[in-house]
């Protein structure tokens, strides 16, 4: 079991107001496959996928964090089945408390791992999830940063740095927001521009869609490009749905 160490870089905090989630949108999941489908190949021929899986683990993340503690097994069966993925689990919760994983290879050590974690209640702690992720690929490329969240309570301006500083290292972030926080919105969609990733809201509870967008990133991270398009060939509906929104 890769045991947990903290990760650094204070993170001031502003609490934004919280606001009931709507419907998902089907526009907004297309519009973020698309900008996936854009991406230049993440991984050379015969390298695994390194990947940075970040969750907001404070409280009202909890049915999130359940719902990903069953998913995060889907993200390992695409990329096994494309050439492998390492994953690293990073989380906050609590007034200070951010720590991550060691990599993993194995779907069933993560799920074990997380199913450890209990949600707290705190602030967000985004930007130390950012550097965290910069630190990595300095050690060793990072092909994508996943991180899902429903609120922003940091100064934007200087997760945007952070964000740059990402996005010149070839690290895109792909975030996925469950409900409608606007101030959370207008952060992540910055983010995810500023790394030259994508962003994307999904209904509270919709565990298909985010599914699917995990499953998706996963492709993207261990096989590039042409292994979105492998998808298609598998049995999950969904995944096929998903390749033909790609196209």
């Amino acid at each position: 079991m890769p045991k947990d160490r903290p990760v650094s870089t204070p993170a001031p905090a502003n609490p934004a107001d919280q606001r009931p989630a709507p419907v998902s949108s089907h526009s907004d999941i297309e519009a973020f496959l698309a900008q996936v489908k854009s991406l230049e190949p993440a991984t050379a021929a015969g390298q695994r996928g390194r990947l940075v899986f970040a969750l907001d683990a404070t409280m009202s993340r909890q049915p999130t964090w359940d719902t990903a503690c069953r998913l995060q097994a889907d993200m390992f069966a695409e990329a096994g089945a494309i050439g492998g993925l390492d994953v690293q689990l990073v989380y906050f919760r609590g007034l200070e408390e951010c720590r991550a994983s060691g990599w993993v290879t194995d779907a069933r050590r993560l799920a074990a791992l997380m199913e450890k974690i209990d949600c707290r209640g705190g602030n967000t702690q985004i930007g130390k999830v950012l550097a965290h992720a910069r630190r990595e690929t300095e050690k060793a490329k990072v092909q994508a940063l996943v991180y899902v969240g429903d609120a922003m309570e940091e100064p934007i301006d200087e997760l945007c740095a952070k964000a740059g500083e990402l996005g010149l290292l070839g690290v895109p972030a792909f975030l996925f927001q469950e409900g409608d926080d606007e101030i959370a919105e207008q952060a992540y969609r910055e983010i995810a521009r500023l790394s030259r990733g994508a962003y994307c809201r999904f209904s509270p509870g919709a565990a298909h869609e985010l599914r699917d967008l995990l499953r998706a990133v996963a492709a993207y991270a261990a096989g590039g490009l042409k292994a979105l398009d492998d998808l298609r060939h598998r049995n999950s509906s969904g995944a096929v749905k998903l390749i033909e929104q790609l196209r």
